[in-house]
């Protein structure tokens, strides 16, 4: 038979060893102010002595209160999600908030309707919506103004116009092709993920934007889905044969793209030079390894989680907080051969 742990110490323990009722521990608890300071200096020194630790979920219940805020995210599968939200859940347990999650991926209203109404039956204290796509800002949408809300999101995703902190994707999207021009390119061929609706509007933008501002030629973008083998297909069937730069939407776009120059004969970076997007661990250990923009999700979530924490504090709404980009230079990019310079 397993051995139960012996029983944690309670709140009668500590009413005991510091000589006063339960009643005046509560109280020490909940509203120290109150209580003398002999008395609440014996309350507090049992509780170290004791180990003593309140049930936070009780007294939640009791006060009607509850330390804990809600996530509305789209695919937690990608890795933009996922990493906002462990940031988001870092910064929260360092702040003692339990956080719970919603996942809205379409924009049926009878889902999306459904997930709110989960969302709004929890005793939350605030909201944190992840508004990289359209479906949770119609989420947001449904979001009484009386519940703390804020979002974390990306150049011109913020559409709920809720106080959000947000990544920079068109800064990155600039340094990307700003460093493959650089490289003696004469111009950059771009695979999108769902061109041309917006969700990747900032990377698009920076890339068109660099190109301008450079007088680079523009070649069509081409657009793709999210899976790797789609990236494959589209760079086979899309791309010219004298390209010899491509910067990607991400980088399980530069995976397919990568696969794709494989297929066809064509080295990595010596025809081609890739770039992707993101960071994702496995871009380093990738032959060759992928040059990329680190996007800091993570980091974001912590930003949207420290605006949200200001909105439920009753601050007026905090200037968005930008996280910015950088550039990690790998083996997959380099300058073009001789021959394909200008």
């Amino acid at each position: 038979m397993v051995e139960r742990p012996p029983r944690a110490p309670g709140i009668a323990d500590v009413a005991r060893m510091a000589g006063v009722s339960v009643a005046t521990v509560s109280r020490v608890l909940n509203d120290p102010g109150v209580v003398s300071e002999r008395r609440r200096t014996a309350v507090q020194d049992a509780i170290v002595r004791l180990g003593y630790r309140p049930n936070e979920a009780a007294r939640a219940l009791k006060s009607g209160r509850q330390k804990m805020i809600g996530v509305i995210t789209g695919n937690t599968t990608r890795y933009g999600f996922a990493s906002v939200l462990r940031g988001i859940e870092e910064a929260a347990r360092e702040g003692d908030f339990l956080v719970t999650i919603t996942v809205v991926e379409n924009g049926d209203p009878d889902h999306v309707r459904s997930a709110v109404e989960l969302v709004l039956s929890q005793p939350l204290s605030g909201i944190i919506g992840i508004e990289f796509d359209e479906f949770v800002t119609a989420a947001l949408a449904r979001i009484p103004a009386t519940m703390p809300t804020a979002t974390a999101a990306m150049v011109g995703t913020n559409r709920s116009g809720l106080p959000y902190a947000w990544l920079d994707d068109e800064l990155g999207a600039r340094l990307a092709t700003e460093h493959l021009l650089a490289l003696g390119h004469r111009t950059v061929h771009h695979l999108a993920v769902d061109y041309p609706n917006d969700i990747g509007h900032g990377r698009t933008y920076g890339y068109l934007a660099e190109l301008a501002a450079r007088d680079a030629p523009v070649p069509p973008v081409v657009a793709t889905d999210w899976a790797p083998m789609s990236a494959r297909a589209a760079a086979i069937e899309q791309l010219p044969d004298d390209a010899t730069a491509v910067f990607c939407f991400n980088d399980e776009v530069a995976m397919g793209v990568l696969r794709a120059m494989a297929d066809q004969g064509r080295a990595v970076p010596g025809d081609v030079s890739v770039v992707g997007f993101d960071d994702m661990p496995l871009a380093e250990v990738w032959t060759p390894g992928l040059t990329t923009v680190r996007m800091d999700f993570a980091g974001l979530g912590r930003a949207a989680f420290e605006v949200l924490r200001a909105t439920m504090a009753g601050a007026p709404p905090p200037t968005a907080r930008a996280i910015r980009p950088s550039l990690v230079v790998r083996g997959s990019s380099g300058a073009p051969r001789a021959a394909a310079r200008p």
